[in-house]
């Protein structure tokens, strides 16, 4: 690590690029101040972040290793089925095979605190013992770190303070969890079709409109600028699940979109669709068109509410002309009850890695790539300012349809239990 103390202030947008043997990765983190005099660069980027002016970046590579504690094998430990914890309600967490879980559920094993929150990753499940992976997720993998400068802030009067390890924070709290693991694919598929705490009809519960975002209007843009990366101008777009927004760029972005949803108001209100559909994909997962039909498929913020996801993600693939996109994007909002039952126990990396698995066993699908949103702030005028400061995080997955999909289909294991992040 390189610290040498210079003077200035900036917001900066990080991006931490690497690749897994399921996807391409990209962990985008926004930070509002970093201060030249304290915080800490990796390697020898400082001098050149030092010296961006805004719209400017720097890029730096790194090996496995590098930017976070090296893999070690003595990191690999077992745990007695026994000293595997229960959660602060007192109710028990059976363990499962590729799933990570906080190292204070298993801290007298692992040799750390009970309000340990690092994750650690179940490699195998036996019937006395568990074979635990402590190393960081990211540990095997090179690393590229980019750098882009947004704004030059004022420096005001140092008063001393706390400084920021930026390798610290862009690979801390998720990135890596999203990729299989353990003795095989991560264990996400126990009981499928998924189940819901609230089974009632999805037409009785979405007959009322709901004119509502599940994201503040921050990562609404963020949303939106991720899409007009992804999709060509005057593409014919399915938007899968629409509701009164489609999350598109603005005009005068031209996009001919037909929306699919299960309430004919919300659709009738969303300005941006030129066709309208009522269908309830929970009661048949078949898509109402065409073979090629559209040049991409998207789906936003409603991927938690499929009970068959990976059947409706194969027919997204049929509907979707040879080498265009399927693009899934989520949050960390819902409507309570009808998500589907792993995701609330799941980290919000590991919910990306359920949506990625479920890309890879509809199979068909080539270039996957993954991409995370995180560190903006939330407008001063949001109603959940009070809760955080920051904006909603956004978590994508898409594929090229065409390719050929990384992993096979397998038999499906039952799983129960889970943990609360």
């Amino acid at each position: 690590m390189t610290f040498v103390p210079k003077p200035g202030r900036a917001s900066i947008a990080f991006t931490l690029s690497w690749q897994s043997s399921v996807a391409a990765h990209r962990e985008r983190v926004f930070v509002r101040k970093i201060n030249f005099w304290r915080d800490i660069f990796p390697g020898d980027m400082f001098d050149e972040a030092a010296a961006l002016r805004p719209g400017e970046s720097c890029s730096r590579q790194f090996d496995a290793g590098a930017l976070v504690p090296p893999f070690s094998a003595s990191n690999i430990v077992t745990c007695p089925r026994s000293r595997f914890g229960k959660l602060q309600d007192g109710s028990a967490v059976t363990p499962v095979a590729g799933r990570f879980y906080p190292q204070g559920l298993a801290w007298s094993a692992l040799g750390c605190f009970s309000g340990n929150m690092t994750p650690f990753r179940v490699i195998s499940v036996g019937d006395k013992e568990l074979l635990c992976d402590t190393n960081h997720p990211l540990a095997r993998y090179p690393l590229q770190l980019d750098a882009e400068c947004v704004e030059i802030l004022a420096m005001p009067e140092e008063r001393g303070g706390s400084c920021i390890d930026i390798a610290e924070l862009i690979t801390l709290d998720g990135p890596g969890m999203q990729i299989p693991g353990g003795a095989g694919d991560t264990d996400f598929f126990g009981d499928y079709p998924f189940r819901r705490r609230n089974e009632q009809n999805d037409r009785l519960f979405y007959r009322e409109p709901r004119m509502v975002e599940h994201l503040d209007d921050t990562a609404i843009g963020n949303v939106r600028e991720l899409y007009g990366r992804l999709l060509d101008g005057g593409a014919k777009v399915l938007d899968l699940m629409s509701s009164c927004s489609s999350h598109l760029p603005e005009p005068p972005a031209r996009f001919d979109v037909t929306g699919l949803g299960l309430n004919a108001e919300e659709l009738e209100s969303n300005p941006r669709l030129s066709r309208r559909v009522v269908h309830d994909l929970n009661r048949d997962s078949a898509l109402p068109f065409a073979d090629g039909e559209f040049d991409a498929v998207i789906c936003t913020v409603s991927i938690e509410y499929l009970v068959r996801p990976v059947e409706v993600l194969r027919e997204a693939q049929r509907v979707t002309r040879p080498g265009g996109k399927v693009v899934t994007v989520f949050s960390h909002r819902w409507f309570p009850g009808k998500e589907i039952q792993p995701w609330p126990e799941l980290h919000p990396f590991e919910r990306l890695g359920l949506v990625l698995d479920c890309y890879c066993k509809a199979g068909g699908y080539g270039d996957l790539r993954t991409e995370t949103v995180r560190g903006y702030l939330r407008p001063d005028d949001d109603p959940h300012i009070r809760e955080s400061i920051l904006s909603d995080p956004v978590f994508a997955v898409w594929g090229s349809v065409g390719g050929r999909g990384r992993f096979p289909e397998k038999n499906w294991r039952i799983m129960d239990g889970g943990v609360l992040w």
